[in-house]
């Protein structure tokens, strides 16, 4: 029996608009289904997913898509367009090694108009599409699909603030569902959320039920949350607001919709979905079921402690609130991910402390640059895949006035599934050619830990670089002492080879030294890199070697290589690092394999330069 057989009929989203619109109910029913099981069997996002839905469906039906573009803000939200874009049969290897993106993406099929993986730039995106479909005379839209979250990013306004004055059919679909990854911040999603729970709205509904009956009420209701609604907001901006409209009505989504394909200018349409909709154990916790596993989809996510090794987050959250109970200066940003980032602890016993700046990662250092000023000790937890989006912050507003803010940089290196957006492959090399930067690469949990402490006793900006996940299982050792600023130590001593491995590839690097007898170093610090050590090791060796999981053009292997020319020594150095080239999506080790940066890989291609050394 087929299980899904009004979704199987559909691989294109001309087949989708050739459907009746009464059986688009049905369809809905099946695409959510299908999300569950197949989501269940692979891992990705859920909860966001089965929000939209039917605002997929809707647009597809109504837009003449691919001619009409369609961006997908974050999109970790297109599963559901995927499927409907002749990728069913592909969701089986979602995130898989060489299979389908977790994200739209540009060379994976035309529906896919524009890559998105971080927040807040699909209007600016759709914009431009529409306005260079103006320029060659081309009726189609723009549309821009952006959530609550994303919209509190500055550059989601400056879109609007561009967009409102373009003469270009742009529409701006908000798909409030009042959730982010982390709860949402800000005085706009207070707004947005005041005006669905207001009393006001409420007892206007109440009241036009009795008068009108419920069906009558549903048409004019639009007319009368026009009355009610902060719509100015966004018409102050030049924008024609539409809206509030329940999400998962197709009878209020596709006329609509219609009607908004028929205007010219700007349009602006505010729906309202639900996290984790149609799926119950999603819609009780969202965050839960927003990045998942496989599991069960009967049974669900089985939470509870697995027994396994400290994850370098973990580590970072339990140090965080260490150090806050010693030290009420310390205070702790987070750019919308609470969870991610390990500070749902902090938050908990350090309220007044604790500062979720929502995404607006430029932001969110500037403040924290604010808060050192005053002498206060900031400690922003980011991503190394976000923290690019602060990079002049970094510099102008904490490097250059030499403030003591702390950056703890998770998913340093490559993170899996989630792939080329949000791998943390630069940070190494835009973080040393900062001055007043020190740069720290813990090896394991127990050195991250002392770490973090060395970073927050040093009076100036500093960042602790760690990778997702778990590294060997060192324990933390609770007493917490600083690392001399710029040393390394020698974890092996051998002869010919010195490998200087920056972070947690110091464990590969061990297993190599002894097959090769050479000399292994944990290098630690990326900035201020330990020149001395670098010098004493050429008097002895013939060959070094330096190991990150970072850019290889201008990393950590290139601070040793300059310290090499300044001293005027000719030994030679091979940099071991990541491909100049973006990375895939897929199982870390089967990652680690095809770059040649796994323990094999190291140990042949450190065998070919030594005999190449001797054929010279």
């Amino acid at each position: 029996m087929n299980t899904y057989p009004l979704l199987d009929s559909i691989n294109t989203p001309a087949e989708l608009r050739a459907l009746p619109r009464e059986q688009l109910p049905k369809l809905a029913d099946e695409l959510r289904a299908f999300l569950v099981e197949s989501v269940s069997r692979t891992g990705g996002h859920l909860s966001s997913n089965l929000g939209t839905v039917e605002l997929t469906i809707a647009l597809h039906y109504v837009f003449d898509t691919p001619g009409d573009r369609i961006v997908w803000d974050v999109g970790h939200q297109t599963y559901a367009h995927k499927v409907l874009t002749g990728r069913r049969e592909a969701m089986a290897s979602l995130r898989q090694y060489q299979g389908i993106s977790g994200f739209p993406r540009r060379c994976e099929s035309d529906y896919d108009t524009f890559g998105t993986a971080h927040s807040s730039t699909s209007i600016s995106a759709a914009l431009g599409m529409a306005v260079a479909a103006k320029q060659k005379g081309e009726d189609r839209h723009g549309i821009a699909v952006i959530g609550d979250g994303a919209m509190s990013a500055g550059m989601a306004f400056e879109a609007l603030n561009n967009a409102g004055v373009m003469d270009a059919n742009l529409l701006v679909v908000l798909n409030d569902n009042e959730m982010s990854i982390s709860p949402p911040v800000g005085a706009l999603t207070k707004i947005l959320a005041r005006l669905l729970s207001g009393r006001t709205y409420a007892a206007a509904r109440r009241a036009g039920e009795k008068v009108l009956g419920a069906s009558l009420t549903r048409k004019v209701e639009e007319h009368v949350k026009g009355f009610i609604t902060p719509s100015t907001l966004f018409e102050e901006f030049g924008f024609n607001y539409l809206g509030p409209i329940d999400g998962h009505d197709l009878d209020a989504l596709i006329p609509t919709l219609q009607n908004i394909r028929n205007m010219e200018g700007p349009q602006f349409l505010h729906v309202v979905t639900r996290k984790g909709q149609g799926y119950k154990l999603a819609e009780a916790d969202p965050t839960l079921y927003h990045g998942v596993g496989k599991f069960d989809q009967a049974a669900g996510i089985q939470s509870g402690k697995s027994g396994g090794k400290l994850t370098f987050t973990q580590v970072f959250s339990d140090w965080l609130c260490d150090m806050a109970a010693q030290d009420e200066r310390l205070m702790a940003i987070t750019p919308a991910m609470r969870e991610g980032s390990g500070l749902v602890r902090f938050e908990q016993e350090f309220p007044q402390r604790y500062f979720d700046v929502g995404i607006a990662e430029q932001h969110a250092l500037t403040f924290a640059a604010g808060l050192a000023c005053e002498g206060m000790k900031p400690v922003v937890a980011i991503y190394s895949t976000f923290l690019q989006r602060a990079y002049d912050q970094l510099i102008h507003d904490i490097a250059l006035q030499n403030l003591p803010v702390m950056l703890a940089i998770d998913r340093g290196g490559l993170v899996g599934a989630d792939g080329a957006t949000h791998h943390g492959a630069f940070d190494l090399s835009y973080l040393l050619c900062v001055p007043n930067m020190v740069v720290m690469t813990p090896s394991d949990e127990n050195e991250c830990r002392q770490m973090l402490y060395t970073a927050w006793q040093h009076e100036g900006p500093s960042a602790v670089r760690y990778p997702r996940g778990s590294g060997c299982g060192a324990v933390p050792q609770t007493e917490m002492q600083a690392i001399q600023l710029g040393k390394g130590e020698i974890r092996r001593q051998g002869q010919r080879v010195a490998l200087l491995a920056f972070g947690t590839l110091l464990h590969d690097a061990l297993r190599v030294g002894e097959e090769l007898g050479a000399t292994v170093v944990n290098m630690r610090f990326a900035k201020p890199i330990d020149a001395q050590l670098v010098r004493e090791l050429t008097a002895s060796h013939e060959l070094l070697v330096t190991l990150e999981e970072n850019a290889i053009i201008s990393g950590a292997g290139s601070e040793v290589a300059r310290v090499l020319e300044e001293a005027a020594l000719n030994t030679p150095i091979m940099r071991l690092g990541l491909p100049d080239r973006f990375i895939d999506h897929g199982d870390q080790t089967q990652l680690m394999h095809e770059i040649a940066l796994d323990q094999a890989a190291i140990l042949q291609r450190i065998r070919e330069r030594l005999d190449h050394l001797r054929h010279s």
